[in-house]
């Protein structure tokens, strides 16, 4: 008799075995038997506004899990839950998958593990100029065709050209007086003196302008300027 009652004690310590169940193709293992999609979401790293589904076998329809539905874990077949609108592109050959239409440039560099000094540019077909994502510029993923994206170092030093001139420039930025100064010489700050700066061939969105005193602009390689001077007198 006493060894009927250990023999149920030791049964009811063993713990329960883990429920398997697959998100997006990955398998996990939980001891819960109720997670919600929110808890479902947050484990395989899916953005919480993305709609995750239960897939349900034909001819019925798969199930959408919203956030605050609990999902029973421990039903005889394994569960899958997937997601429907997702994106893939690439970063440095390796893929990944993104489950919103838009991603920032540090979101890139983040997921690409890119380092800060290196420049970030989307691989544009052949004959065409790559287009460099900044940090802080946004990316359209769904349109046609998966997004490749590659890094290489930062130059440390530029050619731009100056009133039809070469000049190498070593700083990430150049300013109005400084433009002044490679195409004349130097800067007259006489009233009557004017200065016109104009740029082309620079970075996107706004690759052509026109500078004012005291403004800066971001350095392109073979970025070009056209300097002029003005007599108000």
């Amino acid at each position: 008799m006493n060894s009927n009652k250990h023999e149920g004690e030791s049964h009811s310590q063993n713990p329960k075995a883990p429920l398997t169940f697959v998100i997006e193709g990955k398998e996990y293992e939980a001891f819960d038997q109720y997670k919600t999609g929110a808890e479902l979401k947050q484990l395989a790293g899916i953005p919480l506004d993305t709609e995750l589904f239960l897939s349900i076998s034909k001819p019925y329809q798969d199930e959408l899990i919203e956030n605050e539905k609990q999902v029973n874990l421990a039903r005889p077949e394994t569960e899958y839950f997937f997601v429907k609108k997702k994106l893939q592109f690439f970063i440095n050959d390796k893929p990944f998958t993104w489950y919103k239409q838009y991603i920032r440039g540090a979101q890139i560099r983040e997921l690409g593990n890119i380092p800060v000094e290196d420049d970030i540019f989307l691989d544009i077909k052949e004959g065409w100029q790559d287009d460099q994502i900044l940090d802080d510029e946004v990316v359209d993923l769904a349109r046609p065709g998966k997004e490749k994206f590659f890094s290489k170092p930062r130059p440390t030093e530029f050619t731009i050209i100056v009133n039809a001139r070469p000049h190498t420039w070593k700083e990430a930025h150049i300013s109005f007086e400084q433009l002044v100064v490679l195409a004349f010489g130097s800067y007259d700050n006489n009233p009557n003196k004017g200065y016109t700066v104009t740029y082309s061939r620079g970075w996107e969105p706004k690759p052509e302008g026109t500078m004012v005193k005291g403004s800066i602009v971001r350095v392109k390689n073979k970025m070009i300027f056209d300097v002029t001077a003005t007599d108000k007198s």
